[in-house]
């Protein structure tokens, strides 16, 4: 075994004339004998990226890397392996191409069938969602306008939708687009495009407050355009969405671990990043700190939430770590420090007999609150509750702020009379079970404002790159399909950095229908001649 192939091992002291806070009482950097991971022979090293955080884009740049044949150790945080990818019952979109290759490449079979769902309010239900891809196709958005089943909304109402589509058109993912729609909010945004007041209360503002995590009035005018074309608007399928048949973990994570493994990844669960080392000559990361672990860095991957980042920044400053000194002049970091998440809230129950639940998973509005919530049958979804004598059902509640410090009692009777209200068979059934799990913090919020805050993958440290689903990028996906691409996105930085490997192949999102990019292409040449004229830049 070589000598680069051992880790250091050091044990600094701290002594009274120590003037770093660094060490604090005593700080040790563990030995071990690593793997000899040679790229050319036995006396070659292989170069080593440190991937901190588990989820669908830590995971995704692991993947490749370890694919390129680096060295790739992934910290996982307090959380597990994948843990926060759990938050919630969450779909995947036809659109998620990416994520649907991994799962081809890995040899597993994760999901349902395409299902149907539908939507609530207090007085019932609104909507109902076909699956789309069996149906007729035609051009964008005409089958989403015409083959969605409004049953009590008025078709004057949804008329008032169609202008919107011009707004859909003028935002074409770039950073002209977020910076001029992000300063105002979702509602401002139907305001101005003359949607009705039922159409934005009984549809449009309720699937913001699933798909954004958070009310209209509170969600930016940009974020909520990037999310309704990529999801909604931009093909007629795109809507089509299906499930995990139990815990993104259980069903796709662990089989996905078990690859890396094999490919020589190496994690280490329960590892809090405390720290960093700097090489001062070249500017670039040289090492990862963990309490009393160290690991040897030649890239780093940041592959975290908004409130992990913010707390590792604010950390960082309270210790007065050398990394920190530099961290807090880079302006792209204290930025960050701006943004803001979404608490979220999971309830499920087990009822004492089966109830006829028509749609396996459910969007719901109103019921006094600011938060925006679903519930899903898992006798439908789970492999694990579908031969369950009795119905299983899930409430998820993102901008739980309200319910997050209520007791459970509280919670469990609260859901229960909302439940109730949707299904008239749960009104005489009991709940002889209950779970219920609090995240706060745990999903990002797009609020009007934030883009400018917002960090990209590419970072003025040389070797550090960040992915997740928050930060920016060009690529058009939203949620865990954009999780993934952005841990490509920033393997491929490590690939190009580092000098070695080749690049992940990236599968962009389905091109517009012809008639949009004609009509994009009219509109960015009409742009064009309005910013030559005078004054053009005066008004707001």
């Amino acid at each position: 075994m070589s000598l680069a192939s051992w880790r250091l091992t050091v044990t600094v002291p701290r002594t009274q004339n120590s003037s770093s806070p660094r060490y604090g009482n005593r700080v040790r950097f563990a030995a071990e004998a690593l793997p000899d991971h040679a790229n050319g022979g036995p006396n070659e090293r292989k170069k080593k990226v440190v991937v901190v955080g588990s989820g669908w884009a830590g995971l995704g740049a692991a993947n490749h890397l370890c694919n390129q044949g680096f060295d790739v150790t992934v910290l996982g945080g307090d959380n597990g392996f994948g843990g926060l990818e759990d938050v919630g019952i969450r779909a995947y979109w036809y659109p998620y191409r990416n994520i649907f290759s991994l799962v081809d490449e890995l040899g597993i079979k994760p999901f349902t069938k395409w299902t149907k769902t539908a939507q609530y309010s207090e007085d019932g239900l609104e909507v109902e969602f076909p699956i789309f891809q069996d149906l007729p196709q035609l051009p964008t958005p005409l089958g989403t306008f015409l083959y969605t089943q409004f049953l009590q909304l008025p078709l004057a109402d949804r008329l008032t939708s169609l202008p919107l589509l011009a707004a859909a058109i003028d935002f074409d993912n770039t950073d002209t687009a977020w910076r001029k729609y992000d300063s105002i909010t979702a509602r401002e945004l139907f305001k101005q495009f003359g949607c009705s007041e039922r159409f934005y209360k009984k549809v449009i503002g309720p699937l913001l407050q699933v798909g954004l995590f958070a009310p209209a009035e509170q969600c930016s005018a940009a974020a909520t355009l990037g999310m309704l074309y990529y999801i909604i608007l931009a093909h007629q399928k795109d809507f089509d969405l299906l499930w995990c048949r139990g815990t993104v973990r259980e069903k796709i994570f662990e089989p996905w671990f078990d690859s890396l493994r094999t490919k020589g990844c190496e994690f280490a669960e329960g590892r809090k990043v405390t720290d960093f080392f700097i090489n001062e000559e070249t500017g670039s990361i040289s090492a990862v700190i963990c309490g009393r672990e160290v690991y040897d860095a030649d890239a780093v991957v940041l592959a975290v939430g908004i409130s992990t980042l913010q707390d590792l920044i604010k950390n960082s400053v309270d210790c007065g770590a050398m990394f920190s000194a530099v961290l807090c002049t880079r302006q792209e970091f204290l930025k960050v420090l701006n943004l803001n998440s979404i608490d979220v809230l999971t309830v499920k129950i087990w009822l004492d007999r089966k109830v006829n639940i028509q749609y396996a998973s459910n969007a719901c509005s109103g019921f006094g609150g600011s938060f925006g919530w679903t519930f899903s049958h898992l006798n439908t979804i789970y492999d694990e509750h579908k031969d369950n004598p009795v119905s299983v059902l899930q409430a998820d509640f993102y901008h739980a702020n309200e319910l997050l410090p209520q007791k459970d009692e509280y919670i469990v009777t609260k859901v229960k009379s909302y439940l109730s209200k949707l299904i008239k068979d749960l009104e005489t059934a009991a709940i002889t079970e209950n779970e219920i799990k609090r995240f706060p913090k745990s999903l990002p919020h797009f609020f009007p404002g934030s883009y400018k805050y917002t960090i990209r993958g590419p970072t003025s440290f040389p070797n550090l790159f960040v992915a997740g689903d928050w930060i920016v990028n060009r690529h058009g996906s939203w949620a865990q399909e954009k999780s993934y691409v952005t841990g490509l996105e920033a393997a491929n930085l490590v690939v190009d950095y580092l000098e070695e490997g080749s690049f992940a192949k990236i599968i962009p999102v389905q091109e517009d229908e012809p008639h949009i990019e004609a009509l994009r292409s009219l509109n960015r040449r009409f742009n064009e001649i309005r910013a030559q004229l005078p004054l053009s830049d005066y008004f707001v």
